[in-house]
């Protein structure tokens, strides 16, 4: 593999002047003939000035966060990271890769969780360029890269989750978003390392079921819900209704035979975990009659 490696460059504020008075001079002397009128002398100074035209050539600016891959008839030179003008032999292919920071964010994928059913989802992910070097030379081209293999990534990491869990100790994509987006950042930075990229965020942007089982689903959780529900109020009435009978037994309120107990506890029981008011009925007689 190939990998980043600083190249050797001159400021370009120091060649400039260098080069701008030598060609001043040269060019004066050709023109007034101060070295001699030879044809030997005139063309050895028009080939030193062609040359320092062409050093001209080897300037370049690298703007900040930005580098510059050099290379030399398809052979790798070097990097260049430091901002500002910079100079190289003029013969060296520059080619401009940025090292800012970049958002991607994929399209909705329609794929199956790990219960097999079909789902929606995308992904943002937050990278940039470490290596300029693998990002030129090892991949083909490095952002639709980054694309691919996000895609991909994230398409495997929604088989791996279900959408919802059912039990509190299961993952889900939707209970457990720190978890899933810890787990796809490290899968989409693995994919992504050959290419000299580095990911600082992956996290999920949508998620829902596919359209076509969107509204079973909905009703779905909606019955999960109404259990859950319905299961906190019977573990309150019960408590309640044990707590009643505690108290009328420690307090010599009332002493009840086991059916009354039963019949005591269901009245209370329709009491508490009824859905509408319940309507008194008050007892003229005994409590046995």
């Amino acid at each position: 593999m190939i990998r980043e490696s600083a190249a050797d460059t001159l400021s370009g504020l120091l060649v400039v002047p260098v080069v701008i008075i030598a060609l001043g001079v040269l060019v004066y002397a050709l023109v007034t003939g101060s070295f001699g009128d030879s044809p030997g002398v005139i063309v050895l100074e028009s080939l030193l000035i062609l040359g320092l035209c062409l050093a001209l050539v080897g300037l370049f600016v690298v703007n900040p966060n930005e580098a510059r891959v050099l290379q030399f008839f398809g052979d790798y030179v070097g990097t260049v990271k430091t901002p500002g003008l910079r100079w190289a032999n003029p013969f060296y292919t520059k080619k401009r890769i940025s090292l800012r920071i970049r958002n991607f964010e994929s399209t909705k994928l329609k794929v199956n969780d790990h219960e097999g059913n079909p789902i929606e989802i995308a992904a943002v992910v937050v990278w940039r360029v470490v290596d300029s070097a693998e990002a030129v030379f090892e991949v083909d081209d490095y952002q639709n890269f980054v694309k691919v293999q996000t895609e991909a990534a994230v398409r495997n990491l929604a088989t791996k989750y279900k959408y919802d869990a059912h039990e509190e100790d299961q993952m889900s994509l939707r209970g457990n978003t720190a978890e899933v987006a810890e787990h796809m950042k490290k899968e989409i930075q693995d994919r992504l390392s050959k290419a000299g990229v580095e990911v600082l965020e992956a996290r999920i942007s949508h998620l829902a079921y596919a359209p076509e089982i969107a509204q079973a689903m909905l009703q779905r959780q909606q019955a999960g819900a109404i259990i859950a529900a319905r299961q906190r109020i019977v573990e309150g009435a019960v408590g309640m209704v044990q707590m009643a009978l505690d108290l009328l037994s420690e307090r010599d309120i009332l002493e009840l035979d086991n059916e009354r107990k039963a019949a005591m506890v269901s009245n209370l029981l329709v009491v508490l975990c009824g859905e509408r008011s319940t309507q008194p009925v008050i007892n003229t007689g005994t409590i046995y009659q």
